[in-house]
């Protein structure tokens, strides 16, 4: 479980929370503390489907975006500095308390300067290399998060989503690596904003082609990205996601992080989730960093796997033919 202190800050009287009104909660990590908030005051506020999933299930109202006022509003930070202002400028306009948590590996001391310069703070925790802070009004009208932008190759990204700033070089090697004919049904598993779904599309052979992005923001650069009837597009955890139809062929470039730490077992049960959906004769191609161990995992489940392409910092991978399906 994430440090709890902002359960530690309200128990021990430090943080008053506004006796009703709605209460919102941006972007809580999936292990979040929030033992010490009224359930039936709170909305979760989320773009990444497997977190909304979950609270959803713990019996926690819901949404992708803010919806009005909040008597109090609680802001995770994220590593992307520029989401996590766009998240504090949302909740200062909602309204009420404003209170921001973060490790200071998230950027959680530079926060609380800023939001200095922006507004009275009212109290702060310090504990287990975090920050807890709260302040009430303020301008950060500057900080709001803008539209979708361009970025090379005519795309456009959004603040926090994977490779916001331009094309993922992995990402790059893969689709120069993929080749000429994939097959009439293919899913592009972890999609992000669309660089390799669009490559994908220039293949006359390929009839569909699924979409499947956790991160909403992501989505809907995506959509934006791949403007093509052929394109089929899936708000989805991809390690959970079951398809109509047998895929001929997977590509992917699995995200291997939810916190700083390298977590392999991430990419393994996206391999896993991609043998299921494959058609007996189907195909994997997926690229990933040289350090990471897929190889194990790729021969437990497929009958061929071989490295066709890669540099000291990259591998791309082909496995053929799912030998144990999942699904």
């Amino acid at each position: 479980m994430s440090h709890p202190r902002l359960s530690l800050a309200i128990q021990n009287g430090q943080l008053v929370l506004p006796p009703e009104g709605r209460i919102a909660l941006y972007a809580p990590p999936i292990d979040a503390d929030l033992s010490a908030l009224p359930r039936d005051r709170c909305v979760i506020i989320h773009t990444l489907k497997p977190a909304y999933d979950a609270f959803e299930c713990a019996g926690y109202d819901c949404i992708t975006q803010a919806d009005g006022a909040f008597a109090a509003s609680i802001v995770y930070l994220t590593r992307a500095k520029a989401l996590a202002r766009g998240l504090i400028s949302q909740a200062a306009v909602s309204g009420g308390l404003v209170i921001v948590d973060g490790q200071k590996t998230d950027g959680a001391e530079s926060a609380l300067n800023d939001c200095k310069k922006r507004s009275s703070i009212l109290g702060s925790v310090s504990k287990a290399h975090g920050k807890l802070f709260w302040f009430e009004g303020g301008e950060f009208s500057d900080w709001a998060l803008s539209g979708p932008a361009p970025v090379e190759g005519g795309f456009v990204t959004a603040p926090g989503v994977f490779s916001a700033d331009g094309i993922d070089p992995a990402s790059k090697a893969l689709a120069a690596a993929l080749p000429p004919k994939l097959g009439k049904q293919v899913a592009d598993l972890g999609a992000g904003w669309g660089y390799l779904s669009r490559s994908i599309l220039e293949r006359a052979d390929v009839e569909n082609l699924y979409l499947v992005e956790a991160d909403e923001t992501a989505l809907e650069c995506a959509k934006m990205n791949v403007q093509d009837p052929r394109a089929d597009f899936h708000w989805a955890d991809a390690t959970t996601w079951v398809p109509r139809a047998k895929m001929n062929t997977v590509v992917m470039n699995p995200p291997f992080h939810t916190g700083r730490a390298a977590e392999p077992a991430l990419g393994q049960a996206f391999i896993a989730a991609a043998a299921g959906m494959l058609a007996p004769t189907g195909h994997l191609w997926l690229v990933a960093n040289r350090h990471l161990p897929y190889e194990t995992t790729l021969e437990g489940l497929f009958a061929k796997v071989e490295e066709v392409s890669g540099d000291n910092r990259f591998k791309i991978l082909r496995a053929e033919r799912p030998s144990r399906p999942r699904r």
